[in-house]
């Protein structure tokens, strides 16, 4: 089903992502970090709806179609270098950094932050070419909130 998307995504050069395919890889990220513990939890399931609703503007439903795509994208995609490296080649910067943060916020869903989840979120950031101080600016606007 995706198997266009990340043809283009893992290009020698990628292109821009057009918005709708943008939405699904970074959607695919967040379930990333959600699954990176073996424990796919309620808690963060409703986290990243609520994180795709927030981002996107769209309601319970559409959101919940999206993170369903953003699943079987996930599952999909090649390892997550590759997938990372191809998505901070696709998308503005500042976006990246909106993901980070979505990223933190499903970490701590379920208010345990697990060594996976924190090494895949220190991997992630620097292959987003997201700054270490960017990352950490984030955690803690999630973690005062």
């Amino acid at each position: 089903m995706f198997t266009d998307l990340i043809r283009r995504l893992t290009a020698p050069e990628p292109e821009k992502l057009p918005a709708p395919d943008a939405r699904i890889a970074l959607a695919a990220l967040l379930v990333r970090v959600a699954r990176s513990d073996g424990d796919y939890a309620d808690v963060e399931i409703v986290q990243i709806d609520q994180s795709l609703m927030a981002r996107y503007r769209m309601g319970p439903a559409q959101a919940a179609a999206l993170r369903a795509q953003a699943e079987t994208l996930e599952a999909e995609a090649p390892d997550t270098v590759r997938f990372t490296r191809a998505i901070k080649d696709a998308v503005e910067y500042d976006d990246r950094v909106a993901v980070i943060e979505a990223m933190w916020r499903v970490v701590m869903a379920d208010g345990v932050r697990d060594d996976e989840e924190d090494s895949l979120m220190r991997m992630t950031a620097s292959l987003l070419g997201v700054t270490d101080q960017d990352s950490h600016a984030a955690r803690l606007r999630i973690s005062a909130g």
